[in-house]
């Protein structure tokens, strides 16, 4: 969905011998930010769910490594701070990690007030616990060895102005903003790094099936007719910032969040506020079409064994 952009802006190498977990690396950002790790000389490990999605995943990837890279995964419900712990140590065994990118996530549009507290759990345990379990499992064994690391945790720009109609998202993305900055603190010492990356629109078919179900759900974070640059963001884009917070030469920068977007949440509302206009029928519509989706993703999942 996005435009080519060819990963060119680094050395083949610049990721030579860096060890880095990706949560939710199968599908999405979390898939594009690995390939462009891989093919820096990075070896990597994806995390998910569904083993069927991250073998795939790994089989597309591993044509994109560069020599020294690799590309491997691990079954892992983030949720689970033990299952967490498990794969954090099973990854150390083979050595110890150099980044963590906190990608998986969760979300979906809806009135808040129709927001069921089961609905509200799935996003929150995701993203909010499932960055807190990996960075602080990863954490512990930087500092216990005496060891660097670069933790970047995939936020939005509503960490800053808060969104209407994806509230669990927007309060759980907040969360791990303010981890950023606390951590980066508390770890400063340890030269252990915490940052933060805030994509505007940058369009994924896994993402937008969600946040964009119907026509009428393109707006403000989803649409790029307010963006100042007039378009969406490209991958290759997102995949140098991500390659720098991984690389070596920023090491004094820590605590940030970083917004990526165009300038889209400077010059206009870059959140779902405009969903404000949808009728209830069309809320009927795009809910209809999300649990369809869902439904369809449920059976693959019992069909992996997942």
């Amino acid at each position: 969905m996005n435009e080519p952009n060819p990963i060119s802006a680094f050395r083949p190498d610049v990721l030579a011998g860096k060890r880095i977990l990706i949560t939710g690396g199968g599908t999405g950002l979390g898939k594009e930010v690995a390939r462009a790790y891989v093919a820096h000389g990075a070896t990597v490990y994806i995390c998910g769910r569904r083993g069927a999605v991250l073998d795939a995943a790994a089989e597309e990837l591993s044509r994109d490594a560069a020599q020294g890279g690799a590309i491997h995964t691990r079954i892992c419900d983030i949720r689970d701070a033990d299952a967490v712990d498990a794969t954090v140590g099973s990854i150390w065994s083979e050595g110890p990690l150099t980044g963590l990118v906190n990608n998986a996530a969760a979300n979906f549009i809806s009135p808040s007030i129709a927001i069921s507290p089961r609905g509200f759990e799935a996003v929150r345990s995701t993203v909010m616990d499932g960055a807190l379990f990996n960075t602080l499992a990863c954490g512990r064994r930087w500092i216990e060895q005496g060891l660097p690391g670069s933790v970047v945790s995939m936020l939005v720009t509503w960490v800053w102005t808060g969104s209407a109609y994806v509230l669990p998202s927007a309060m759980a993305k907040t969360a791990i903003h303010s981890m950023t900055q606390s951590l980066a603190v508390e770890w400063g010492r340890n030269r252990v790094r915490v940052n933060a990356v805030a994509p505007g629109p940058f369009p994924t078919e896994s993402a937008w099936e969600k946040l964009a179900p119907i026509p009428k759900a393109h707006v403000g974070a989803s649409s790029d007719a307010e963006v100042p640059m007039r378009r969406y963001g490209q991958m290759g884009e997102l995949q140098h910032l991500m390659l720098f917070l991984q690389a070596d030469g920023c090491e004094y920068l820590t605590g940030q969040t970083i917004a990526i977007d165009g300038g889209h949440h400077l010059a206009a509302p870059s959140t779902f506020a405009a969903l404000g206009e949808l009728t209830a029928e069309d809320w009927a519509q795009a809910r209809a079409l999300v649990r369809g989706r869902a439904e369809q993703e449920k059976a693959q999942r019992s069909t992996d064994g997942g």
